[in-house]
């Protein structure tokens, strides 16, 4: 079977020679029956774990009568989750995409649209060094990290790359064209990195001052991940809008922004659209998700098992950093934090990486503490 991947696709990604078949709550199981403990949940996606069975259901359920049929019809799961986003949320209008590169496509659209229509000639977007935005041409032109850039210039007109955790960066950025401001409140890819609660204060603020829109990216931090539903919930702050996908589906591929009213209308019919964009099967998984997630007692639990494993992982003596179930250990460079993912998954452990070296811990958000003091366990067999 590896010979024919490496025969038919192509090969973008550095994967590793396994194969799943099954997986049940915070566990994957491999084609031999081994058990592995996901740390990882797909990247931050099936936040609910496997096999849940409400989400099971559901997608059972709606699949034996529509997948699928289009925006030129309204989609009543559609509806109730831009509602339940919209309530608990600061009251926005709702966009449905597929993933977190179109949710921040999208994102970027409408920014320059809304200030079209204001007759403003503003589009310039700052972000911020160490960010991650997507891997659309726009989007990897947003994401400031040259590594992401190699290969495909000439790049996007329009973005500037700010110091994170640096107001006077932004300062020194901002024009007569700057429109939007585009932050991850937690960076994932670049390392995960929290904001300063200081910074973003400030940054808001100018913002404000300067008529800027304060836009976040919340495709990693959304949707619980953080021990809130959003992370700039953490913040005591109200973005104009907010991007979401990862865990919004539990698995299931569905993007969304979320935006202010007046910011909204710019998008009028023709100005931008997804096929598949919230369609009946991505929608009945997001309310599912979201249902649980707002749950008595279920963010509650995020908060109290992240701060158990942050606190558990400080046995190594590295940094621990992150909010939540979103956590990152910086190991020093004589450890390589790809070989101990490598390593990790022989033990039956799946971790993920970030940033230069970092190991990248996001677990589903049923996850326990029994199951973190396993984790603890194979990562120091591993080290």
């Amino acid at each position: 079977m590896l010979e024919e991947a490496n025969k038919y696709l192509f090969q973008n990604y550095g994967r590793f020679p396994y194969f799943f078949e099954r997986g049940e709550g915070c566990y994957l199981f491999d084609e031999n029956g081994k058990k592995y403990l996901d740390m990882l949940s797909g990247i931050a996606v099936n936040i609910l774990g496997y096999n849940h069975p409400k989400l099971t259901k559901a997608i059972c359920e709606q699949a034996s009568k529509i997948i699928h049929i289009s925006n030129l019809f309204y989609i009543r799961p559609q509806i109730e989750v831009a509602k339940i986003l919209s309530e608990n949320s600061f009251g926005g209008k709702v966009f449905f995409c597929n993933s977190g590169a179109e949710a921040n496509e999208a994102l970027i659209k409408l920014v320059r649209r809304y200030f079209y229509d204001k007759g403003e000639n503003r589009y310039e977007i700052i972000t911020f060094e160490g960010s991650f935005h997507g891997r659309t041409l726009a989007t990897v032109t947003a994401t400031a990290q040259p590594k992401y850039h190699e290969g495909f210039y000439p790049l996007v007109e329009g973005f500037k790359y700010a110091k994170f955790n640096d107001i006077q960066s932004v300062e020194s950025l901002i024009t007569e064209k700057t429109a939007a401001i585009l932050i991850e409140l937690v960076q994932g890819e670049g390392g995960v990195n929290p904001a300063d609660k200081d910074f973003i204060k400030q940054l808001y603020n100018l913002c404000k001052e300067k008529g800027i829109l304060f836009t976040v990216d919340e495709v990693q931090t959304g949707i619980g991940r953080t021990g809130k539903l959003f992370a700039y919930q953490h913040f005591d702050i109200e973005p104009d809008i907010v991007s979401l996908a990862k865990g919004l589906g539990g698995g299931v591929p569905i993007g969304a922004i979320i935006a202010k009213e007046e910011i909204a209308k710019s998008f009028i019919p023709g100005t931008h659209a997804s096929t598949f964009g919230g369609n009946y099967l991505s929608t009945v998984a997001a309310k599912v998700v979201l249902e649980e997630v707002l749950s008595d007692g279920f963010l509650e639990r995020v908060n109290k098992v992240g701060e158990y494993l942050k606190e558990s992982l400080k046995v190594f003596g590295y940094p621990v950093k992150g909010l939540g179930l979103m956590v990152g250990v910086d190991l020093p460079k004589e450890i390589s934090a790809k070989e101990v993912m490598k390593k990790s998954l022989e033990k039956g452990l799946i971790l993920g990486t970030a940033g230069e070296n970092t190991l990248r811990f996001v677990p589903p958000l049923i996850i326990t503490e029994k199951e973190v003091d396993e984790a603890v366990r194979i990562l120091k067999e591993v080290l």
